[in-house]
């Protein structure tokens, strides 16, 4: 890795420089682990304590802080610690794998499949009839894009990632290792004869612009029409959505939280990690959902909705607070 000078990284960014060092920075790390050539940051003042402890030799931090940084020792002092470090992370950041011929030879492209200009694809992947990649798209060993699918430019899809038949990526989405887009939806209805008969799913998936998806998480095609991810939306790892749900643009899914059928969430809606969402519900613009909860009925715009079931934060801190003291009076 390069190293940089405190003014060098200040240059990208434009904070305010208190203190002094004379070390070249190597690379980031957290406040703990850090060594005397590495730079870190402190985004929350409850964390300013531990910065007596560390070894690093600079560290971002916000505009509010409350302590020097000491001997040798230097600050930059931003307005928010949390986006200037993701340029931080940028500058440091190692070079992605190399493709050392654009198309390799083991890939399996279908002749009738249209390939962009600068577009890149990996060993053992599979292109299927009448696919569209637009120009620049990245697609790493073993993925697979079922027929009619298209994906737009500048594209990244890691290894082991599934499109199927006929749905639709934007451009700048990423697709981390393992995701599928377009599997069946879980549709089955019971009948007397049969037991549990499969509801066909023919719809497709569509994903805007701007979107990435973590690695092992599904998007379900829908049972018809199709299954909607709007622009920039955030998608956390071991996610679920089912099929014919709808996201404006903007929401964040965090791990391990999932949707069933046909739920509909407004634009940049929060979906905390291992929250469950029961279909047909909607949850309106900005509204943000606990980890760990339940939502079995519509949550209106704005609103924060905590446990389960999920109902609005402060009813819910209510209940909890009415519970411990029943706890402690029964003792």
């Amino acid at each position: 890795m390069n190293s940089y000078s405190i003014q060098e990284i200040n240059t990208i960014l434009q904070g305010e420089i208190v203190g002094s060092t004379s070390c070249k920075i190597t690379a980031p790390e957290q406040l703990e682990t850090a060594i005397e050539t590495e730079i870190s940051f402190i985004g929350n003042k409850k964390y300013e304590k531990s910065w007596a402890t560390s070894k690093a030799c600079v560290a971002v931090v916000n505009e509010d802080i409350a302590i020097d940084p000491g001997k040798n020792r230097a600050f930059i002092k931003v307005k928010n610690a949390d986006i200037a470090m993701s340029r931080v992370l940028e500058l440091f950041a190692p070079a992605p794998p190399v493709f050392e011929v654009d198309i390799h030879p083991t890939a399996v492209i279908d002749k009738s499949a249209s390939i962009g200009n600068g577009t890149r694809i990996g060993a053992g992947c599979y292109v299927g009839p009448n696919v569209q990649l637009g120009e620049n798209v990245t697609i790493y060993p073993n993925v697979t894009i079922l027929d009619e699918c298209s994906v737009g430019k500048n594209t990244t899809i890691w290894s082991g990632s599934v499109i199927r038949e006929r749905c639709h990526i934007g451009a700048y989405c990423i697709l981390h290792p393992n995701c599928t887009i377009g599997a069946d939806g879980f549709g089955f209805r019971p009948c007397p004869e049969k037991g549990l008969v499969k509801i066909p799913q023919i719809g497709n998936v569509i994903i805007g612009n701007g979107v990435e998806i973590g690695a092992n998480s599904c998007v379900d095609r829908g049972k018809f029409s199709s299954t909607i991810l709007g622009d920039g939306c955030k998608i956390d790892n071991l996610v679920q959505i089912g099929h014919n749900s709808k996201l404006g643009k903007c929401c964040i899914m965090a791990g391990n939280s999932g949707l069933a059928g046909s739920v509909t969430l407004g634009n940049g809606v929060v979906i905390g990690g291992s929250a469950s969402i029961r279909d047909h519900v909607t949850i309106g613009d900005r509204a943000m959902v606990g980890a760990g909860s339940g939502v079995a009925s519509d949550v209106e715009a704005g609103k924060t909705v905590l446990g389960y079931p999920a109902v609005e934060a402060r009813d819910a801190m209510k209940q909890w607070a009415i519970l411990k003291r029943l706890v402690k009076d029964s003792k």
